[in-house]
């Protein structure tokens, strides 16, 4: 299985940490599967851009591609706590 590491704005990190939110929006750029390992680095943007150094790892668990609503190339992925 694959590891992602991607970028997530404070506001999102805190609600995946907090388990209030299970699933993330992303476009398909890195073909994602279920079982795979996503490293999200919480990254504040504004003049001055920096990942804050707080990490969260989570499973993919679910693949939502091409739903209706959904912009070309992009995936609902479920996820789940290590």
């Amino acid at each position: 299985m694959a590891q992602h590491e991607l970028k997530i704005t404070p506001k999102f990190f805190e609600a995946q940490k907090n388990g209030k939110k299970k699933w993330e929006l992303r476009k398909n750029d890195r073909g994602f599967k279920v079982g795979d390992t996503l490293i999200l680095k919480e990254y504040r943007t504004g003049n001055e851009p920096y990942y804050t150094g707080r990490v969260l790892s989570r499973t993919v668990t679910y693949i939502l591609p091409e739903h209706e609503g959904l912009a070309n190339d992009y995936v609902i992925i479920g996820t789940e706590k290590l």
